[in-house]
């Protein structure tokens, strides 16, 4: 059980090491006290950015092992992308010596007592202070936060729209009986119960609850060593079950190399269930790139103008390229090491249904990791194509951050060409 234990700190340090700097932005990373009942003396801290629609979304993102409120807002995109569309990110963060969630204890997976309890209570905090939007509230996070997430959302299934798991285990595969916060049986992938005993589990913790499940985005990769891979369908099949379809997938895909995506009941980019596998990928498999994802399939990834009332009239968009279509590279962040930008690309006065961008380096750059897009580069000239989710543009709009990068050499936007694909 230590050596298992130690393996969960081993990971969690190698994640903080591959995670990327956070573009800088005017707002900052508050820490709220006070916000209520608190039965683990857990720390709130709060994202709010300058531009916070007036019914923002919420997003509650719980870090890994080890980890700390602090480390998941510098760490990952998630504050980045609330500039860009204006919704809050709430960072729970655990005091206890091990710095992982309880996902094991009967208060905490009741919603009794214990983290649960202290989450829900900074939830409700937010919600009062803000005026969220009650049908935009989701869950996410990475390792023990993945368990956090499978946990929340089955405890408080009315509150969360969906979440996204990053490396975790199904809602009570964790749960002990000796105080221990460590399960080996679950850890090691070999807690095997069939959908229907999954599913009721979680309908067991809310008797009577005859409202819509929340959706769920799971992600896994096949050589996680930590939390194993057999965990990965142990929670396609609780999900499945809670939303009442088969463990027959309605769509396959593979959006990246080694990546394969299934989605259950439903083909879109929402259904109830969306697992992606990341084949010879271990537990550290969380990379920049991922949350846009998940905010695609929580259904929140388009910009919301935080001026405009909801009475306001509709108006058709006007604009963009006379062509098929433009694009603009936005550097969003420089460091020692290199930059990152973000690529908006505009349909023009017909829709597009996919894109392919080209442009040379002025001065010796380089594209050294990249996001939502099929890269090659030739010597100094790159070409940028969709990864079919991303690639329908209507007539007039901008795709806002279609796909992003990280470069090195001198920072610099390129004059981009784009072409309808």
């Amino acid at each position: 059980m230590i050596a298992l234990a130690a393996a969960v700190v081993v990971a969690a340090t190698a994640l903080v090491a591959v995670m990327m700097p956070r573009p800088a932005s005017a707002a900052s990373l508050t820490e709220i006290t006070n916000f209520g009942a608190n039965p683990s003396n857990l720390q709130m801290y709060l994202y709010v950015p300058d531009g916070v629609d007036p019914e923002p979304a919420l997003v509650v993102a719980i870090h890994y092992c080890t980890g700390s409120g602090p480390a998941m807002h510098s760490g990952t995109e998630w504050a980045q992308l609330a500039d860009q569309y204006g919704f809050i990110v709430l960072y729970p963060s655990v005091t206890r010596s091990s710095k992982c969630w309880d996902v094991s204890s009967a208060a905490s997976l009741a919603g009794t007592g214990s983290d649960t309890v202290g989450v829900k209570s900074m939830m409700d905090w937010v919600s009062s202070n803000y005026d969220v939007d009650p049908d935009q509230v989701y869950s996410t996070g990475i390792s023990s936060g993945a368990m956090m997430t499978n946990v929340m959302l089955a405890v408080y299934p009315e509150v969360f729209e969906a979440g996204a798991s990053f490396s975790g285990v199904p809602y009570t595969c964790f749960a002990t009986t000796n105080g221990s916060e460590w399960n080996s049986e679950c850890s090691g992938g070999t807690i095997n119960r069939t959908p229907q005993q999954w599913g009721d589990a979680v309908r067991s913790a809310n008797p009577g609850y005859s409202g819509p499940w929340p959706r769920m985005q799971v992600w896994h990769g096949t050589n996680d060593d930590t939390l194993r891979y057999p965990n990965f369908q142990e929670q396609i099949d609780q999900w499945t079950n809670v939303h009442g379809t088969d463990q027959t997938a309605d769509l396959s895909d593979t959006p990246q190399a080694n990546w394969n995506r299934t989605r259950y009941g439903g083909t879109g980019s929402q259904p109830a269930v969306e697992a992606i596998s990341l084949q010879g990928i271990g537990h550290n498999l969380y990379s920049w790139g991922m949350a846009s994802r998940a905010l695609e399939f929580f259904g929140y990834d388009t910009d919301v103008d935080p001026t405009t009332s909801p009475t306001d009239p509709v108006t058709t968009p006007t604009g963009g390229p006379s062509g098929g279509c433009s694009a603009v590279v936005k550097i969003v962040s420089s460091w020692n090491s290199g930059w990152q930008a973000n690529v908006d690309v505009t349909a023009g006065v017909s829709a597009i249904s996919g894109w392919r961008l080209t442009w040379t380096w002025p001065s010796g750059q380089a594209i050294t990791s990249h996001w939502n897009a099929t890269v090659t580069t030739s010597g100094s000239s790159v070409t940028a194509t969709d990864v079919d989710w991303n690639g329908s543009v209507p007539a007039g709009q901008t795709k806002t951050s279609a796909w992003g990068f990280i470069g090195s050499g001198a920072a610099v936007a390129p004059a981009v060409t784009c072409a309808p694909a």
